[in-house]
């Protein structure tokens, strides 16, 4: 989190503060998160403090500290504190880890590419029935995103890293379900896809 938030996170972490970097860093860390436990194998593993973006790093007492305990902690503190922004980041790990266990995901071997779209610079596949969206585009939030997936019917949203109790801006309908459309056989799904946004959805 300290490498896409850098200093700003000492200063701009109060809930109401909407300063630009945190929102970008923020964004940022819930979609590396989210990828890299859904492509990444058959474990995920946080590291103490990290599912919540903990600002500081861990470096025990050494001769090249001079033996200062400055560094040697975790600020737990910092993600009960309903005034940061913290406890975002932690309610979104919480409900990113409870869906892959819910789904089995880690232990799923298959992963479809739905789509690899280099001009928005958005990333789709489905792994273990979910499939996971993401817009790492800095700017362009795209109405009605349009790709093929694998079957008719009906799309809900499980997760998305846009909701306000996430930090986000709230851009992207939860409750209501995408119907699959055919044409020429083929099934396409449509949904607005919002910039720095990622989503998890299944079939209803």
């Amino acid at each position: 989190a300290f490498w896409l938030m850098d200093k700003e996170m000492y200063w701009h972490m109060k809930k109401n503060d909407t300063d630009l970097v945190i929102e970008r860093g923020m964004a940022l860390h819930k979609m590396i998160r989210l990828i890299t436990m859904a492509l990444g194998g058959e474990a995920y593993l946080n590291f103490i403090g990290n599912e919540f973006g903990h600002p500081e790093w861990i470096d025990f007492p050494r001769e090249g500290n001079n033996w200062s305990y400055k560094y040697a902690r975790r600020q737990w503190s910092l993600v009960d504190d309903k005034d940061l922004k913290y406890k975002y980041l932690n309610e979104f790990d919480t409900e990113m880890i409870a869906l892959a266990k819910s789904a089995k995901l880690l232990q799923a071997n298959k992963v479809d590419q739905l789509n690899m779209d280099t001009t928005n610079n958005v990333v789709i596949f489905e792994r273990a029935g979910l499939v996971f969206l993401f817009n790492f585009h800095p700017q362009n939030a795209i109405p009605d995103y349009r790709f093929k997936v694998g079957e008719s019917g009906k799309y809900k949203i499980l997760l998305n890293s846009d909701m306000p109790k996430f930090g986000g801006f709230n851009r992207v309908d939860d409750v209501m379900s995408y119907p699959v459309v055919t044409l020429f056989g083929e099934h396409f799904l449509s949904i607005y896809l919002p910039n720095r946004t990622c989503l998890v959805l299944k079939k209803v």
